[in-house]
């Protein structure tokens, strides 16, 4: 929180989001010391916001631990309900599981992570539940291979001298010269493999959804258990359906098609 900031930048309402965001699966119960441990304010200034919280619905406590309440995601469904591209890729995502009897989700990119925007899922493959809102980092993940292929070349540079290459799996790419590398690779075919990169025993297939402009706006995946899913047979089975899924929500989408898209 020490950045530097523009001088119309609110210093306070930061610190509150970042009291929201200190959150997580891994700690959905924290005391007033941790919140402020977390967020590097003090303990004063974290009661305050705790409490401010408290008092508008999103924070509740049993007088030592403090958790968030369902108000929360009043959050994202604001921003969600502003989507078009959710509700009119949805049928096709059905469609999709349908056919192939493995999950699909769609996701953007925001900042250096994939945030989940629709899924339709078959069975639970992986240990981390995935729903809307779910974020992952891009570098580890198809869709997340898929729309960093369709950023500009200065922003894909930018995000490559800064991106941290956490080895999430023995075989999640090393280096930032082998990810150009894959990236490369899936603007030449058009589509994303990944294998068990961000989690064991997970692969994943994705393609871009593309604007009127030619813009990637979203990516499309589907995932299956390495453990009967081959790679040959997700080349052979998995990826036209794919394709032609990402080509037929492209088909339906508005001229004027609000993504969220950063």
């Amino acid at each position: 929180m020490t950045e530097a900031r523009g001088p119309d930048f609110v210093q306070s309402l930061e610190r509150g989001l970042a009291v929201i965001r200190c959150f997580d699966a891994d700690r959905p119960e924290l005391t007033l010391s941790e919140v402020a441990a977390l967020t590097g304010v003090t303990r004063a200034a974290a009661r305050r916001f705790l409490l401010t919280l408290a008092d508008l619905g999103y924070v509740r406590s049993d007088g030592r631990q403090f958790s968030l309440t369902p108000r929360v995601l009043e959050l994202g469904y604001a921003y969600l309900s502003g989507l078009s591209l959710p509700a009119v890729a949805e049928p096709h995502l059905e469609a999709l599981v349908a056919e192939v009897n493995e999950s699909s989700s769609m996701s953007v990119l925001d900042g250096e992570d994939v945030v989940y925007v629709a899924r339709v899922p078959t069975s639970r493959i992986m240990t981390v539940m995935i729903s809307v809102g779910t974020r992952f980092p891009a570098y580890a993940t198809s869709m997340g291979r898929v729309l960093l292929a369709g950023l500009p070349e200065d922003e894909l540079e930018a995000y490559l001298a800064k991106v941290r290459l956490d080895r999430l799996t023995t075989r999640t790419v090393p280096t930032p010269a082998a990810l150009l590398l894959e990236i490369n690779r899936v603007r030449a075919q058009g589509w994303a493999l990944v294998d068990q990169e961000l989690e064991e025993g997970l692969r994943s297939v994705a393609a871009p959804i593309r604007d009127r402009t030619g813009r990637t706006v979203a990516a499309l995946n589907i995932s299956a258990a390495a453990s009967r899913t081959s790679i040959e047979s997700i080349r052979r089975t998995l990826v036209p359906p794919l394709v032609a899924t990402a080509a037929r929500i492209e088909a339906d989408l508005p001229s004027r098609l609000n993504t969220g898209h950063r």
